[in-house]
């Protein structure tokens, strides 16, 4: 059993751990897609998950339909490929020009540990998946 795959592990799960609870005291997570959205629901995120690419929108429109919303505060959580870096960034400007806070540690934190493996929210059930049989 490798320690470093182990302390990976336990890292993704304090991450998800205090996604739970952030979503669960009222702060929307902001995902890409459906999928998105899916997955994060299957590791126990049940508060509100809000989808970007499913609208048709663009980032403008959303952070306005966002702000429409009454929302103080929102957590990021889109791809870590580069064009989820690139409308993270984009959808951040507009959220802060909208006086929105923007919460990105858990989009950091992730990306620090599964950045080179995982580029897709959607694919984080089953890269944990992954990594608990590794460690069997």
């Amino acid at each position: 059993m490798s320690t470093r795959l182990r302390n990976k592990e336990e890292k993704i799960q304090q991450i998800i751990n205090k996604l739970i609870e952030e979503s669960a005291s009222g702060t929307p997570v902001i995902v890409e897609g459906k999928k998105d959205e899916h997955a994060l629901r299957e590791l126990g995120v049940n508060g509100k998950i809000l989808t970007v690419k499913t609208s048709g929108k663009s980032f403008l429109e959303i952070a306005a339909e966002i702000e429409t919303l009454s929302i103080a505060q929102v957590i990021l959580l889109l791809d870590f490929d580069r064009r989820g870096r690139e409308g993270t960034r984009r959808l951040k400007d507009h959220l802060e020009h909208a006086r929105i806070k923007v919460d990105l540690r858990f989009w950091n934190d992730l990306h620090s540990f599964v950045g080179k493996e995982m580029c897709c929210v959607e694919s984080l059930t089953s890269y944990l998946d992954t990594l608990q049989k590794k460690l069997l």
